[in-house]
């Protein structure tokens, strides 16, 4: 019988696991719901190029492909500026370097994806931008000097096989031109930019402060494209304002899939590695698949344009479940109690 004066009794079992850090199952969940945001974006993105080039015909495909990144993150940062303006005065040099960085590095990877896609199928272009996937981990390893995890190894050839079967990449066929060349390339941007962001150094940084530096540097690298490349001054006006539909589509780009999207990346990607994150986002193009089955008839009649659905596939099916296989995969990897570092 246990009382005061006998010693407290010896603790046989080992202390239970502490639980996982409550902001990873948050994170993972709200960086899928800016895949769909993305998901929607190459639809969207594809019938807004249609309508304009029918009001632009023999437009120049980089002016197609700066136009609408312009628009976007111009209007984007103003917003963004303007909801927080009371502590936008109080600036820290680390959130402007944290926004530059972002800005050049996924203007630079947009930039190279939107004008690849004049060049090459939307399906090889999906596959190939999903190159950062198998990037990432590899710079990991080479950084910490240790293989990745099993469980990592495992998703990344999930993915790249979901993604050879998503696109329908005929290896027979497939060859490096100028689409495919500048895909790649933009690949390694994007790997840049989720790595910039998970710096530590900018952990204390407040995330509109970054992100609306991030859209005005990523609007100015593409403006001098922009009208490099255009014919006249008019054509920007034409390509912004050309219909009532052409109006629409490029709201909801920029305020679902770059004002949402962007905002809620930056903020949520610093409570996961990067090879996670990197993974996550490879959810993107299953959720573009899923939207062209029903959305490109409907935008083409909205626009007054020929845009068709796409059918579903077997590919599909198989693609897709082996990418969700390997989202899953990489949330079952150990993990330390705080991931933030």
């Amino acid at each position: 019988m246990h009382t005061e004066s006998d010693p407290l009794p010896v603790q046989l079992s080992a202390p239970a696991a502490p639980p996982a850090h409550p902001l990873h199952a948050r994170a993972s969940a709200w960086l899928i719901s800016a895949t769909v945001l993305w998901g929607l974006s190459f639809p969207l993105a594809k019938a807004l190029a249609i309508a304009q080039r029918a009001y632009l015909p023999g437009a120049d495909s980089w002016f197609l492909a700066a136009m609408p990144l312009v628009f976007r993150f111009v209007v984007a940062a103003l917003v963004l500026g303007l909801f927080s303006w009371q502590t936008l005065r109080r600036l820290t040099r680390g959130e402007v370097w944290q926004g530059i960085g972002l800005g050049v590095f996924s203007g630079g990877g947009m930039l190279l994806q939107m004008d690849g896609l004049s060049y090459t199928a939307a399906s090889t272009s999906a596959f190939l931008t999903s190159c950062y996937c198998v990037t990432i981990p590899v710079i990991v390893a080479v950084q910490r000097r240790r293989w990745p995890p099993g469980l990592v190894v495992a998703s990344c050839g999930l993915v790249v096989l979901g993604m050879a079967i998503l696109a329908g990449v005929d290896w027979r066929t497939l060859r490096l031109g100028r689409g495919e060349l500048e895909t790649i390339l933009a690949s390694f941007f994007f790997a840049a930019q989720i790595f910039w962001l998970e710096r530590p150094r900018f952990a204390p940084n407040r995330t509109t402060h970054a992100t609306v530096v991030m859209f005005a540097t990523l609007a100015a690298a593409m403006a001098p494209v922009m009208f490099a490349r255009c014919r006249t001054p008019g054509d920007i006006l034409v390509a912004a304002t050309a219909s009532l539909p052409v109006v629409a589509m490029l709201a909801a780009l920029t305020v679902l899939c770059t004002l949402m999207a962007f905002t809620v990346m930056n903020h949520w990607q610093k409570h996961l590695e990067a090879t996670e994150a990197g993974l996550i986002y490879c959810a993107e193009p299953v959720w573009t698949a899923l939207f062209a089955l029903f959305l490109p008839q409907w935008l083409g009649t909205f626009a007054g344009v020929s845009y068709p659905n796409e059918s579903p596939t077997l590919r599909l099916l198989v693609g897709g479940t082996l990418i969700t296989a390997a989202n899953v995969c990489i949330q079952l990897k150990p993990r330390a109690v705080t991931p933030v570092r």
